[in-house]
């Protein structure tokens, strides 16, 4: 039995309108799928891509296929998906996503990375 780990947030989807509209997001690893994280958006759209991205990009940009994440100023990242539908960019307070991370460190195994897998949207 392996443990999931799920993490609630709240994220600013980016418009073109004025203000920017809260939504909820939830971050997502199963250790049955070794260095993958889902990100499911609002109407159940998931997107799954290596754990090793996410991490990159909360220090430095980071592109795999359809996805760039980048850091912005000290206290939010950005998330950019991209899709046949179009692009949603999506604007994270740091401490959800560090704190995601850090359990998906403490309650997994070191297992190989991810890092040649694809990204894809479920």
């Amino acid at each position: 039995m392996s443990l999931v780990i799920q993490e609630h947030a709240r994220a600013r989807l980016i418009t073109d309108g004025p203000d920017p509209r809260l939504v909820p997001v939830e971050l997502r690893y199963d250790p049955e799928e070794p260095g993958t994280v889902h990100v499911r958006l609002p109407g159940g759209v998931d997107w799954a891509f290596g754990l090793d991205l996410l991490e990159r990009g909360l220090r430095s940009p980071a592109t795999r296929g359809d996805i760039r994440i980048w850091p912005c100023g000290r206290a939010q990242l950005v998330l950019e998906l991209h899709s046949a539908e179009g692009v949603a960019v999506f604007q994270f307070d740091i401490g959800p996503v560090i704190r995601f991370l850090s359990r998906t460190r403490t309650n997994t195994v070191k297992r190989p990375s991810a890092a040649t897998a694809p990204a894809t949207r479920a």
